[in-house]
């Protein structure tokens, strides 16, 4: 049914990241597709703001916890390695996200999302801009 699913992951927010995660593993097996986690660091202004303070070594610093975040989350996840990747992006989340699934492919994209509230109505701003966007179908879980 899939061949490529994009899971978005927040590294530090392991609740949504593990649901996410468990349903794109669930689906990745009964369809034998690959899984590519990615994580997007945003870029505010305060940080291009603070570009002369250091915002290349920010940056870096950041991509690397990033990345061992991300390692760690794919040891411990219950598929074949050659199905598993990841990826690490900036700038917006929606953005990058949307570009991602198109790059790869992905026909499905697995996004966890938080309970909504007043000012997000139905969905988490990133998790709705998603499913605005994309052009391949969107897993949207709690």
């Amino acid at each position: 049914m899939y061949k490529s699913i994009l899971v978005p992951v927040d590294i530090l927010a392991e609740g949504l990241t593990s649901s996410a995660i468990s349903h794109a593993v669930f689906l990745a097996k009964l369809s034998n597709a690959t899984v590519r986690l990615c994580h997007v660091l945003p870029i505010s202004s305060a940080i291009i703001n603070s570009y002369a303070m250091g915002y290349a070594e920010l940056k870096d610093r950041a991509s690397v916890k990033a990345e061992e975040e991300l390692k760690k989350l794919i040891a411990g996840i219950d598929l074949p390695e050659d199905q598993l990747s990841y990826s690490i992006a900036f700038g917006s989340p929606r953005d990058e996200i949307v570009s991602m699934a198109d790059e790869v492919d992905a026909d499905l994209i697995v996004i966890a999302s938080r309970r909504p509230n007043i000012t997000t109505h139905l969905l988490g701003s990133n998790a709705s801009g998603i499913v605005r966007y994309a052009k391949s179908s969107v897993l949207v879980v709690r």
